[in-house]
């Protein structure tokens, strides 16, 4: 981690408003110390020290820490439980292990992956394709893994 600093009211703002939009949850409290730092390819939001959120090409989602704390109601990916290891070990998911998905995903946007059995969170990725392709389970991609439990974004709120 690297260039570690504290958001400004106004960044902080804007911030909250993106991830309320896209988790349909609230995210940030006023107490909350918020800050963002350079990671190995993206940059990471720490909320009250703990890595909670991730910046992707100018995208902010939730980490699965975060989703873990904050139970998101949007943008989910359900998988049947086959699929659980290997998304833990961070493969892409594939369509036809998709049981379950949020309508309004759509291609592009940033989505948590769940397992149908206790509806946790597993990892975050990139849709590749849109929902009604995902449902339709067409072969193929269907999302791209980009953190997940167990990878080092995961364990370095663990020391």
């Amino acid at each position: 981690m690297r260039k570690r600093k504290r958001l400004r009211e106004k960044e902080l703002r804007a911030l909250t408003e993106t991830l309320e939009a896209s988790t349909g949850v609230e995210i940030l409290s006023p107490k909350d110390v918020v800050d963002i730092a350079e990671g190995p390819d993206c940059e990471l939001i720490f909320v009250n020290n703990v890595i909670e959120g991730i910046i992707l090409e100018g995208k902010p989602f939730l980490t699965v820490r975060g989703l873990l704390r904050h139970q998101a109601t949007k943008r989910y990916v359900t998988v049947d439980m086959g699929a659980v290891p290997y998304v833990t070990n961070g493969a892409d998911v594939m369509c036809p292990g998709i049981v379950e998905v949020d309508p309004e995903v759509r291609e592009g946007d940033m989505v948590w992956i769940r397992d149908v059995t206790h509806r946790r969170p597993l990892a975050i990725g990139r849709a590749l394709v849109p929902a009604e392709a995902m449902a339709a389970k067409a072969p193929g991609k269907a999302i791209k893994n980009l953190q997940y439990v167990g990878d080092r974004i995961w364990k370095y709120d663990e020391r």
